[in-house]
């Protein structure tokens, strides 16, 4: 008899309102990233108040992101954060973006981000042992099965390499889960649509949240660490919403 595989580890059921079923899911998700790209930027600024690239700073830092170092942001999206890891890491390191989106790829390489590459996090197009670090921003939520994720950036990672996911959790108590719904889903994509004139970019704001809302619990975000064999998984919390899981590969 063949072993049992594993089930897998879904970042969110299903979502009737946009796809059918989880065949569909990435056709959708890529389709609304790509109309969206153009606006990404602005939207994410505005609804951070112009503080999300101070805030991915400080987190790559306290990630021990280093001069030098060889690093692999996957689900790199307009490649924010690839874009800051490339000043940290300065001439001697190398960051790469690594997005399923060309739309936001070309909104990554107009922000200055020098490499670039098409894939899913669930199937890295890069051979093992290849990176220091990999992170990934916001972008959890986006994946088919969070233990292949974490499998293949282990994968990647050289033995001592460390990795890094923010991602936005709901808040545990109901006055701040409320306000945060309020403004992620009503708020956010009303004055995107009045803003940018954009059906498409209001829509993916509405999909932004709905995945927060539905996202598993922290503890099954760790769990599948330790179960793909991330060493030490653990998750540093900001302001109750923002969650910086870690761990590294021994």
């Amino acid at each position: 008899m063949k072993p049992e595989q594993k089930a897998q580890i879904a970042p969110h059921p299903v979502l009737p309102e946009y796809y059918d079923n989880e065949g569909t899911r990435r056709k959708v998700v890529d389709a609304m990233f790509d109309a969206s790209a153009r606006h990404y930027d602005w939207i994410t600024t505005m609804m951070s108040f112009g503080s999300g690239k101070w805030y991915r700073r400080q987190a790559l830092l306290r990630a021990g992101v280093a001069p030098g170092m060889r690093l692999l942001d996957a689900g790199a999206g307009t490649g924010v954060i690839a874009h800051i890891a490339q000043d940290i890491t300065g001439e001697d390191g190398l960051v790469v973006a690594l997005d399923p989106s060309k739309g936001m790829l070309n909104e990554a390489r107009k922000l200055g981000v020098q490499h670039t590459a098409q894939g899913l996090g669930e199937g890295l197009p890069f051979p093992d042992n290849s990176f220091d670090r990999v992170t990934m921003g916001y972008a959890l939520r986006h994946v088919a099965d969070l233990k292949t994720l974490f499998a293949e950036y282990l994968r990647v990672l050289k033995p001592g390499g460390g990795m890094l996911i923010l991602e936005i959790t709901r808040p545990e108590n109901k006055l701040g889960l409320a306000v945060l719904k309020c403004y992620l889903k009503g708020v956010v994509p009303t004055l995107t649509r009045l803003f940018r004139r954009s059906s498409d970019a209001q829509k993916l704001m509405r999909y932004y949240w709905d995945t927060i809302e539905n996202c598993v619990p922290p503890a099954t975000i760790l769990d599948a660490m330790a179960q793909a064999g991330v060493h030490q998984p653990r998750r540093h919390v900001v302001q109750g919403i923002f969650s910086e899981y870690s761990g590294s590969k021994t």
